[in-house]
């Protein structure tokens, strides 16, 4: 039997990014895709509580289905793998995204919400991004790491509760792969105040990112200044544990 991939994203399943993903890994499984209707970028682990939650199937042909959802990418790997999936995938993919999720933008990412909510559900998870925003960017270069990447998944899978967060620098080639932790930094100046011509104000996030170790060679952003694709394996489980001696004395409150 061909092995069942499932892919998302959160830039939406007309993007670009998502559809070379699926023409990059369709001769590797059947391919289903649950992706939103549209741009759903920083939604993170998000998920509709309070929305009625839409399936709308866009794409049927020999090994690829696409459908549409109007909630959050994890909605929509949530929603596949409640109504569309014909058996358990044996592989979850996101991306391949617009812009980068390195650093800190791991914790913002719909791309790695998509991951996140496949390692959860014990599925082998991989998040693909490309750094470039552009809605035209150029993918081809991706193809054969993404290739190799999804098919060592495939054939040895991952550690419990361990997914991939693979980024990928803005080059025609690439110096080799790196695995590497994520890099500490930080985002800042990130609201902009707007006046509007009938009399209000509005506000728009942006903000500029800094890395906080640019000397640290073993992060993904150096990585990826440095023209490596980072592969950074990311936890489900956030406990410190080395945190954990320090705070016993705490059991020792009393009310």
């Amino acid at each position: 039997m061909r092995p069942l991939i499932l892919i998302s994203n959160d830039d939406g399943y007309g993007a670009k990014g998502i559809n070379e993903l699926i023409d990059m890994v369709r001769d590797l499984g059947d391919v289903l895709v649950c992706a939103p209707d549209g741009a759903r970028s920083g939604m993170a682990c998000a998920f509709s509580a309070t929305t009625p939650l839409l399936l709308t199937q866009r794409r049927k042909e020999a090994g690829v289905e696409v459908w549409s959802c109007n909630g959050t990418p994890t909605d929509c790997v949530k929603m596949a793998l409640a109504e569309l999936c014909p058996r358990k995938p044996d592989l979850v993919l996101g991306g391949i995204n617009h812009g980068d999720n390195a650093s800190v933008n791991t914790h913002y990412s719909g791309t790695m919400g998509v991951v996140m909510e496949g390692c959860m559900k014990y599925i082998p998870s991989v998040a693909y991004s490309l750094c470039d925003h552009r809605a035209d960017a150029d993918f081809e270069p991706l193809r054969p790491y993404v290739r190799r990447i999804t098919q060592w998944v495939l054939e040895e899978g991952l550690t419990e509760g361990v997914c991939l967060n693979v980024n990928f620098p803005l080059a025609e080639s690439f110096q080799g792969v790196k695995v590497c932790r994520m890099a500490h930094g930080t985002w800042s100046n990130e609201v902009t105040k707007c006046h509007h011509p009938r009399g209000y104000d509005y506000w728009w996030m942006v903000g500029h990112y800094t890395n906080d170790e640019p000397q640290a060679e073993d992060t993904d952003r150096w990585a990826l200044d440095h023209g490596y694709v980072a592969i950074t394996p990311t936890r489900i489980d956030v406990t410190a544990y080395d945190s954990f001696k320090e705070l016993k004395k705490l059991e020792e409150l009393r009310s």
